[in-house]
């Protein structure tokens, strides 16, 4: 069998590819940024052109950085953005318009309609998600009621839609496989998440006819094998697939109930595993599915942060206070506390649990001493508040005290800010040896599928920690931060 797995790991600002050996081990690596287009404020696009060739230059270099051949690869599994939607020419893969970012905030009209038609409970119950611009389905909605010709192509059959997943996998198999896991599909607003189908009555309140909609299948099974592409041979098995927070979640080896990882990114997302039977939030997390293998659904409670890892990026793009942003820790390191600085970075709204689609982003507690450390620091703060909310949620709505908190994505490597979660949360913050845990799970998942491993526990073994973070805070300053912050909140 030939040697490795591929992990393509198509995020919201760049794609990247990762080479994974028996293992576990990172053998090679590829990345690539591509453009974000703003096209109004709160409007978010990309090219899925981009999106290809990015994807395309990550595993050619990462193959390189492996010195290895194409045909060593054994699997190839995907992660991806997830509420992103794509629509393209099933003959030809070409887009029929950009792709429609998560983060984009353009439907905020046509969820206030479907709530004030009393359809809200009725999505709520069957998706496990509310009514918010943030998904799928409400994007398909705008693009099919705004965008000339898109409804005639539909009847015609003359049109496919999916996620980033659905995309790739129809590009790498040569346009023979329009499929979707069920981790993504439940991210759309059209997916009954017990009967893991598509949901006839949700389609048509939004306009969204099923015919363009692609299968669901489980997180680990061949979808399809590569056909017709110049960097890859034909016949590698695409067989692992799973959004990109249940990758996470997965590659965390977070396999019993009450688990629970976060993963901090362009946002922060955190999910907790809660087993065979979905709880519904009544404190507006989601429900969602972790993934589905050899026929058994396992469910998970989310929240989601919009901005996280943005935050910082505004802060060096934005604000010219920083120049790269590993930068922030150490200017935020130079002094003690924010001083009382406050920042709410609902720069795209607030997401869970406020689920404010209008809420815009503020800094208060400002004097003449405030300076860009401070800054700086609220700003990490910010970030850590925010998950301190969607956490407490959390134990409410699933009866789980969070005692440990698994992160990954790349500003788990801040110390600082992993004090700071540490200390505000009020539990153990453990970061694991390997943080790129989302390409391991979908890499995981493929060889699954494959053979290539024999089950999760081998996944478990090989999950190491790198550093336990424990809170060092009074709980009398715990509680000051946290009241601070909800009256912030309060103000955005």
């Amino acid at each position: 069998m030939p040697s490795y797995i591929l992990a393509i790991d198509q995020g919201t600002t760049s794609s990247r590819a990762l080479v994974f050996d028996k293992d576990l081990a990172i053998r090679g690596t590829g990345q690539k940024e591509f453009r974000q287009i703003f096209p109004k404020p709160g409007w978010v696009e990309h090219a899925p052109k981009d999106i290809w060739e990015s994807v395309e230059f990550s595993i050619k270099a990462a193959l390189k950085d492996a010195a290895i051949k194409p045909q060593d690869i054994a699997a190839i599994g995907i992660t991806n953005q997830r509420e992103t939607i794509v629509l393209w020419d099933p003959k030809t893969g070409a887009p029929l318009h950009n792709a429609i970012v998560w983060q984009c905030r353009r439907s905020a009209a046509i969820c206030e309609r479907l709530k004030r038609k009393g359809l809200e409970a009725d999505f709520a119950k069957k998706t496990g998600l509310v009514l918010d611009p943030y998904f799928s389905g409400t994007k398909l909605a705008w693009l099919f009621e705004n965008v000339a010709g898109l409804k005639e192509k539909a009847k015609a059959g003359k049109m496919k839609a999916g996620t980033v997943d659905s995309y790739l996998v129809f590009k790498l198999t040569g346009g023979h496989s329009h499929v979707t896991d069920a981790s993504n599909a439940s991210r759309t607003l059209l997916l009954d998440i017990k009967k893991v189908a598509w949901d006839d009555g949700l389609a048509r309140a939004l306009g969204v006819p099923l015919a363009i909609l692609p299968r669901v299948a489980s997180s680990s099974e061949v979808y399809g094998k590569t056909r017709g592409l110049g960097f890859l041979p034909d016949g590698i098995p695409i067989s692992g697939m799973a959004g990109d927070q249940q990758a996470a979640l997965f590659g965390q080896a977070c396999f019993k109930k009450g688990d629970m990882k976060c993963t901090f990114g362009t946002g922060s997302f955190l999910l907790m595993n809660t087993g065979a039977a979905p709880v519904h939030s009544q404190h507006r997390l989601l429900t969602t599915i972790a993934w589905k293998l050899a026929g058994r659904t396992t469910y998970a409670l989310e929240g989601s942060v919009f901005i996280a890892g943005a935050a910082v990026q505004w802060l060096r793009d934005g604000l010219g206070i920083i120049r790269k942003s590993p930068d922030v820790e150490a200017l935020a390191a130079s002094v003690d506390s924010s001083d009382g600085v406050v920042m709410v970075p609902a720069l795209a709204g607030l997401g869970a649990p406020h689920w404010r689609a209008h809420a815009r982003g503020l800094i208060c507690g400002i004097t003449r001493g405030t300076t860009s450390a401070h800054i700086a620091r609220a700003a990490l703060e910010a970030i850590a508040l925010q998950n301190c909310d969607i956490i407490k949620a959390m134990e409410a709505d699933s009866g789980i005290k969070v005692n440990a908190l698994k992160v990954d994505g790349g500003a788990s490597a801040n110390n600082l800010l992993m004090q700071i979660q540490s200390d505000l949360v009020g539990a153990d913050i453990v970061r694991p040896r390997l943080i790129e845990t989302t390409a391991m799970g979908a890499a995981f998942l493929a060889g699954l599928a494959v053979g290539y491993w024999s089950g999760p526990n081998e996944i478990a073994r090989a999950w190491q920690k790198d550093r336990v973070f424990s809170p060092a805070m009074a709980p009398a300053a715990r509680k000051a931060f946290i009241a601070r912050w909800k009256d912030a909140v309060g103000k955005a």
